[in-house]
């Protein structure tokens, strides 16, 4: 059973950026795929990003490509999203996600999920 936790959300200006994480527990976190999701207000959570167990598969929505990164360190547990130029659209609440086999933008597929980290872009 793998727990998900993220951090390093915040209140941020348009044009800004952060760096989220989300640390793994309780699994061999080099054997997940891990995801990035997100959920604003009165919309269905959508796909971010996507990496694969070794980093060397990235996927992107075309919402973020460009301006956003997801890497991850095996040997810290911990994969990161990487947000620059921040748009008040890309406000939401943000997911990590965990799947040993999958690597892409559905959902459904991933096993493991966190509690979310709030990003709030101002204009």
């Amino acid at each position: 059973q793998v727990q998900l936790v993220e951090s390093g959300g915040g209140l941020v200006q348009v044009g800004g950026s952060l760096r989220l994480s989300c640390a793994a527990s309780g699994g061999t976190f080099s054997k997940y795929c891990m995801g990035w999701f997100r959920q604003a207000p009165g919309k269905e959570r959508e796909f971010v990003a996507a990496i694969s167990w070794s980093g060397g598969r990235t996927l992107y929505a075309d919402s973020v490509k460009g301006r956003f990164t997801i890497s991850r360190d095996n040997a810290k547990n911990t994969v990161y999203l990487k947000m620059n130029s921040l748009k008040p659209e890309d406000t939401a609440v943000y997911y990590c996600a965990a799947d040993q086999n999958y690597v892409g933008e559905y959902e459904n597929e991933y096993d493991y999920w966190g509690q979310g980290t709030q990003v709030t872009v101002s204009s």
